[in-house]
């Protein structure tokens, strides 16, 4: 059961607690999700409180109904929520995929964190809730969002139309994840 007021931690990387949204969080996101060079390549555009809180609204019932969503990013240390990241499923060219989005706030950029946080969240994605597959819907000009999918692993990509948008849509299977992040158990050594 997910609670609207509290929260679960999912997993924790270097400089990032990585836990489930909730309704607390509505001040501090709407911070995030309110500034346009944060949302410029956002489909939702900026958020107000309003906006936030339906975000977050829709994040629980991912929550419920799939296992997966849009995760709070917390600084370590500073308990400071910084942004979000997560898979959660989305109608891509028609058909449900589970595709991954992520913000950070402004003052986070260039540090690495969304690099951090992607490849945190897909181990979670591939190892925990052994999903198939996962899509990045990315603009051609978002040059920072496509170097994180590309030391994500994503690689291949088709140039579709999403959202009346020239997108590019990257797709990263179980197994491209494994033979880049996964060990073998019982392998012989060298």
């Amino acid at each position: 059961m997910v609670h609207k007021e509290k929260t679960v931690q999912i997993c924790e990387t270097q400089r990032l607690v990585i836990r489930t949204l909730s309704l607390n969080d509505v001040p501090e996101l709407t911070k995030i999700l309110s500034d346009p060079d944060v949302m410029k390549h956002s489909i939702r555009g900026v958020c107000d409180a309003a906006a936030t809180r339906r975000f977050i609204d829709w994040c629980l019932e991912r929550y419920l109904s799939h296992r997966i969503g849009p995760w709070a990013l917390v600084e370590k240390g500073a308990d400071k929520l910084i942004g979000f990241c997560g898979v959660s499923p989305e109608e891509v060219n028609g058909v449900e995929e589970i595709g991954l989005g992520y913000r950070l706030a402004k003052q986070y950029w260039g540090m690495g964190l969304a690099t951090e946080a992607v490849q945190a969240v897909l181990s979670v994605a591939f190892s925990q809730k052994q999903l198939a597959s996962v899509v990045a819907v990315i603009e051609p000009d978002n040059g920072a969002s496509l170097k994180v999918a590309e030391k994500a692993g994503f690689s291949q990509f088709d140039t579709i139309e999403f959202y009346a948008r020239p997108v590019r849509l990257y797709r990263l299977t179980l197994q491209q994840w494994c033979s880049l992040h996964c060990t073998i158990a019982n392998s012989p050594s060298a």
